[in-house]
């Protein structure tokens, strides 16, 4: 809340992942959306069976939250969708994380092929499936805004960094005005903003390269 505060005007929209929610980062992102007028990204990433999926986003969709990230496997995207009926929570289906490269994906025992290549299948699945938008970099996001199902669904883009910023963990990275250029709806910036000694100025020079 005191970054909120010393960003100010400058961010409109907060992302809250795992490694906060722990901490009482649910009841931050009520109090940043109630009492501040924050939109707000839950990144939680779900990935279960059907009927646990369905019951945890039923509980989530009960705060007035904008989007939410499951696992983009079409059951979970599905499963989702129906625990957020009727409420204005977006479901979006991550592709395969940025921080991951074709190494780490051998390392798993995930199928062979170039990573591009898979993205873009399973931004297509979860669409198909229902997704509001998909996770993805920008390095694919222009081929996913070119699918004919994305029509009308959104492109969220982390690996997000300012020119000469550190590519810190994040292996398939471009500049914010490339990922927008590239098709993303929105883009994700952590530890460029944050870490930053100045976070307001930090974000306004964000906005300021942005087309």
């Amino acid at each position: 809340m005191e970054l909120a505060n010393r960003i100010g005007d400058a961010v409109g929209f907060y992302k809250i992942g795992l490694g906060m929610l722990t901490g009482g980062g649910l009841a931050l992102a009520n109090e940043l959306k109630q009492e501040h007028g924050k939109r707000i990204f839950l990144d939680m990433k779900l990935f279960d069976i059907g009927a646990t999926v369905e019951a945890a986003v039923r509980g989530l969709a009960q705060y007035d939250l904008d989007f939410l990230t499951v696992h983009g496997d079409p059951h979970v995207v599905r499963a989702a969708k129906e625990g957020a009926a009727g409420k204005n929570l977006k479901i979006l289906g991550v592709t395969i994380l940025t921080s991951l490269d074709r190494s780490d994906l051998d390392d798993g025992m995930m199928q062979a092929g170039d990573v591009r290549d898979m993205v873009i299948e399973r931004a297509a699945r979860a669409f198909a499936a229902g997704a509001d938008g998909v996770i993805a970099s920008p390095n694919e996001a222009a081929a996913i805004r070119a699918l004919p199902e994305a029509e009308g669904r959104l492109i969220v883009t982390p690996g997000v960094r300012p020119a000469g910023s550190s590519q810190d963990d994040q292996k398939r990275i471009a500049t914010p005005a490339a990922a927008i250029a590239e098709g993303a709806d929105h883009i994700v910036i952590g530890r460029p903003i944050w870490q930053a000694e100045d976070p307001a100025a930090a974000a306004r020079a964000v906005l300021a390269e942005l087309p």
